[in-house]
């Protein structure tokens, strides 16, 4: 099975390309400089390289011609980013997912994958789990999710044209050296550097371990229909979350639950000052307005279907900081920065 990649040198990325080879895939990856560290990685565990960016479609074709599969994974998240990362933002997210599967379309490639994620269908219950059905209702919150929103529709658009197509919508995915928010956070508590600050204790997540993510992308090719999947680990609340971390030592509890606007006016002067040493912008408004929300799915289609599985959320959080605590010890650079930042 010949795969064309997207996106294959981040977070997922790198462990998609492992869980393809794994399964005997053949797995070309499209990236913007064969030369960079990330690249090098999936190169060794034996992915062909191949230079050229989703936002210039031209730069696909050659490579895509002939693939069994697309998969196109590529995607800028971050929040708290400046005029220029937005931009960048945009031409990646939308305009690299109606290159790339509009290519796919074009050149009849018999079956093509989307990341997309449940991001796209706004705020959920914090109480009862949403399936693929979920009319979505609520304004986009930061422009990650309005970025993502407009692919999805493409994506949609082109299914309904006769792509296909399968559209699997991850929960956030979890794991060591994450590139997320997320991630930052918890190598901050495992550093003690994490304040005893947060919000919004109350809200529901269904986060994925990204390895059991990466499974399931690949029962997708052989399993799937051209329809929508949810894949979202067991439901806890932020709060909960915390408690799971608890038993691992680390920094400060969360002892203070903020309110919203007070954590907005508290981060707003923040957002320059990480950018100036070196590190994203970790604590923003848009993580604020992006922390309110939640998104409690139900991903049994996807078990149903495609035979998949998750471990559980205490299982997925001890798996998760073992190996971060691994990578935090291995590191040669103790300065904060070098710290924080995930390895490349």
């Amino acid at each position: 099975m010949n795969v064309f990649l997207t996106g294959g040198t981040g977070f997922i990325g790198q462990r998609l390309v492992a869980a393809l080879i794994r399964h005997g895939a053949q797995v070309t990856a499209l990236v913007r400089r064969p030369s960079s560290p990330d690249a090098l990685k999936i190169a060794a565990l034996g992915a062909t390289l191949v230079q050229g960016d989703v936002t210039a479609k031209e730069s696909m074709r050659a490579a895509m011609q002939g693939m069994d599969v697309v998969i196109h994974n590529a995607g800028v998240y971050e929040l708290g980013l400046n005029a220029a990362g937005i931009e960048r933002m945009n031409a990646v997210n939308i305009q690299g997912t109606e290159n790339t599967l509009s290519l796919a379309m074009e050149l009849d490639v018999p079956r093509s994958i989307y990341c997309s994620t449940t991001y796209v269908y706004g705020a959920s219950s914090a109480t009862v789990a949403r399936d693929e059905l979920y009319q979505p209702n609520t304004s986009s919150k930061t422009h990650y999710e309005r970025t993502k929103k407009a692919a999805h529709r493409i994506a949609l658009d082109l299914q309904k044209r006769g792509l296909p197509l399968t559209i699997i919508c991850p929960n956030a995915a979890v794991g060591a050296n994450d590139h997320s928010i997320l991630g930052y956070c918890l190598r901050m508590y495992l550093c003690h550097l994490m304040p005893p600050i947060a919000w919004t204790p109350e809200v529901m997540l269904s986060l994925i371990h990204v390895d059991d993510l990466c499974e399931g992308v690949v029962k997708a090719i052989e399993y799937a229909k051209s329809e929508t999947y949810f894949m979202g680990g067991e439901a806890h609340t932020r709060a909960e979350m915390f408690e799971y971390w608890k038993p691992h030592i680390g920094g400060a509890k969360a002892r203070a639950w903020l309110p919203v606007s007070l954590a907005k006016v508290i981060f707003a002067p923040l957002e320059p000052l990480q950018r100036a040493i070196g590190l994203p912008a970790i604590f923003s408004r848009e993580l604020v307005e992006a922390g309110r929300i939640s998104l409690y799915d139900s991903s049994q289609k996807a078990k149903d279907d495609l035979n998949w599985t998750h471990r559980s959320a205490k299982a997925m959080w001890d798996d998760t900081i073992e190996e971060e605590k691994k990578l935090l010890a291995a590191r040669t650079k103790r300065d904060i920065v070098s710290l924080l930042n995930p390895i490349h």
